[in-house]
């Protein structure tokens, strides 16, 4: 059976332990209404097992109840009448309970494990494809860290309330009761005067519980901030920056300062945690030897039978800890309640960018662009996003303001178009509305004449294809990036993206091919290496409508090289649209765009605009007029390069060992 309450050394301790950690001031939480209505509502999947698990609960607290009256009935009317019979019964009936017992336990622990990992993959699998639906502009503000915590602690706390609390809540109760049913039964007087020692535990135990709760806090948020340096140190970037500046005394200092508080909250909490613990023993035998010793007289004066003593004091050991959980349990509860909430919270923030019903699919095939008019402005903190998940008290109240002004345009099938402009004129936000990243305020942005609001997500997915000035690689093998655009490509068409983006003499080169690890973000690959990884990329989901933040901007004059080839490649035969860092993007464009301020002021060919000696002739003599020279010497390279036969490309980064 299972140990009694007097060792205080099980799993009970440890879960009394667990409860009286949990933060009180959870308890000052407003929740909204309704809110345990729409919890059932979201376990109703598992609302018979549920009722299957607390049955079995009470017949395992009945079960455990009855133990110390069968020892009584051993002992008054076997072993001290000498009927061997009565006690060969009984013992074997102590034995039967036992092994039912033991069966009970492991089938509430199959349905615990069942409901709860359950409940588990439901509320994580809901929660990040929620999160896969939210805009661009919801994560520009949301901490990443407190999106983890979400599907992490949040929905293990919430999960705890159907396996932990729930059962720990009706297994004490009803233990508790029949419990001090059957004492009082025995004696009532001895009853009374062990329930009257209860204070004595609880009051320190309530002090030591609200230190404890205090130090927890405590170290959970010195073990958040460690992760959070944790995380900024070892990615590469940060790892750059802490060589780049030579500080890593400092960060070591720093770190091994949290760690030090870490290590003495640890040593505090396990002091603190003794103290409970043998309080709650000390207590237990104080009562236990009140029993024995007053039972005892009563017993040696025949009031009372010696099997009554031996159940009394079996009782007494077994009550306190249950009635310690229950006085906590406000707390439990309200904990798994307020993690529901944070839940359900992420879960009712309404994507900002979604599809609309009866949304159509966009034509693939040459497409046109066009922006009808378009204004634009950022959304607000409080359209997006919570407090919670920016980690901050109150979210930014001030004004979004207005970036695009009636803009239009359009760009036919095939042509190429040139947004160029100075720095926070409107480009890139220009860019960010052609595949829906954003909507505009008013105004239209169409393909082929299907207003992207009308158009279905995953048709836009197809249609537009984005390279950044940045790529993005995923810690993953070459293969797995690639197939991102293109789930079921084959091995030809992978050969045949990355022939077309100039990459693969590099691939060859690799001892594994396809599948090297790029490292995290790629930075096992040079900046070239990894836009024309991200060029066959784009190459292999085919899209209509090309999306251009010019790839070579920050690039070495070898790596522009293989890059614009690999572009020309990319842009070929598609409806594009540039931002244009380069002069010879620039004298290729069907049209260029001038953007100031969030409109358009002027739009034509490049030796027009010159002549007009408006704001491109002014961005011309400032930006592009002295990247003449350096083009004329890039095309001198590339046409050396492609006078060799077989065509090799300009030296790569060192093949990763």
């Amino acid at each position: 059976m299972r140990a009694s309450m007097g060792g205080m050394g099980g799993a009970s301790g440890f879960g009394l332990m667990r409860s009286m950690r949990r933060d009180s001031s959870v308890l000052q939480k407003q929740l909204p209404k309704g809110l345990v209505r729409r919890i059932f509502r979201f376990a109703a999947p598992y609302r018979r097992v549920l009722a299957l698990y607390l049955v079995l609960i009470v017949i395992d607290a009945v079960v455990s109840a009855a133990n110390p009256l069968i020892y009584r009935a051993i002992i008054d009317d076997g072993i001290i009448r000498h009927h061997l019979k009565v006690i060969v019964v009984l013992a074997l009936v102590v034995a039967g309970l036992a092994v039912i017992d033991t069966g009970l336990m492991l089938w509430q622990r199959w349905i615990s494990a069942r409901v709860g990992e359950g409940l588990i993959y439901d509320m994580r699998t809901k929660v990040f494809a929620h999160l896969q639906r939210m805009p661009i502009a919801f994560f520009t503000r949301t901490q990443t860290g407190a999106l983890v915590s979400r599907l992490n602690s949040d929905v293990l706390d919430a999960q705890s309330a159907f396996t932990d609390t729930a059962s720990s809540v009706v297994s004490n109760a009803i233990t508790v009761v029949i419990m001090l049913a059957a004492m009082f039964f025995l004696s009532w007087q001895i009853t009374l005067v062990a329930l009257a020692l209860l204070p004595i535990f609880m009051l320190p135990a309530r002090w030591v519980g609200r230190r404890i709760q205090h130090i927890t806090r405590e170290s959970y948020n010195l073990n958040a901030a460690m992760t959070n340096t944790m995380t900024e140190r070892f990615n590469v970037s940060g790892a750059l920056l802490v060589k780049l500046f030579g500080r890593p005394e400092s960060e070591v200092e720093s770190f091994s300062g949290k760690a030090a508080r870490v290590r003495d909250i640890g040593v505090t909490q396990a002091m603190y945690t003794r103290v409970f613990m043998v309080s709650l023993l000390l207590t237990a035998s104080l009562a236990t030897a009140l029993a024995y010793g007053w039972g005892g007289v009563q017993a040696a004066d025949g009031v009372y039978l010696v099997g009554t003593v031996v159940a009394l004091t079996s009782y007494l050991s077994r009550l306190y800890a249950p009635l310690t959980s229950l006085s906590n349990v406000q707390v439990d509860v309200m904990t798994a309640l307020v993690s529901f909430d944070r839940i359900f919270e992420v879960l009712d923030i309404v994507p900002s960018v979604d599809e609309a019903p009866g949304a159509i699919p966009i034509p693939r095939g040459p497409a046109t662009v066009e922006m009808d008019h378009v204004c634009f402005r950022y959304p607000r903190a409080e359209e997006i996003s919570l407090a919670s998940l920016e980690s901050v008290a109150v979210l930014d109240q001030t004004p979004s303001q207005q970036v695009l002004h009636d803009v239009s345009f359009r760009v036919d099938p095939g042509q190429l178009a040139a947004l160029v402009g100075p720095s926070g004129a409107g480009k890139t936000t220009i860019s960010h509305l052609i595949p829906r990243l954003y909507d505009p305020q008013s105004g239209s942005v169409r393909i082929d004449g299907v207003d992207l609001r009308q158009a279905t997500l995953s048709s836009v997915r197809e249609v537009v294809g984005v390279v950044t000035q940045d790529a993005h690689l995923f810690h993953d093998t070459i293969r797995a990036n690639l197939l991102y655009a293109k789930p079921e490509a084959s091995e030809d068409e992978l050969l045949e993206a990355l022939q077309a983006a100039h990459i693969m003499d590099l691939i060859d080169s690799l001892p594994d091919g396809l599948d090297t690890v790029v490292g995290d973000r790629g930075y096992r690959l040079s900046g070239g290496e990894k836009q024309r990884i991200a060029i066959a990329r784009l190459l292999l989901k085919a899209p209509d409508v090309v999306v251009l933040d010019e790839a070579t901007a920050h690039l070495d004059s070898e790596s522009e090289i293989a890059v614009q080839r690999a572009l020309s490649e990319a842009l070929a035969g598609r409806t594009s649209i540039v931002i244009a860092h380069r002069l010879s993007t620039v004298r290729e464009a069907s049209e260029i765009l001038v953007v100031d301020m969030g409109r358009i002021v002027e739009r034509g060919r490049h030796e027009d605009l010159l002549a007009a000696g408006g704001l491109y002739s002014e961005l011309y003599h400032t930006q592009f007029e002295g990247q003449e020279l350096q083009d004329g010497d890039l095309l001198g390279q590339e046409l050396q390069a492609g006078e060799r036969e077989p065509v090799i490309l300009p030296p790569l980064a060192t093949p990763p060992a």
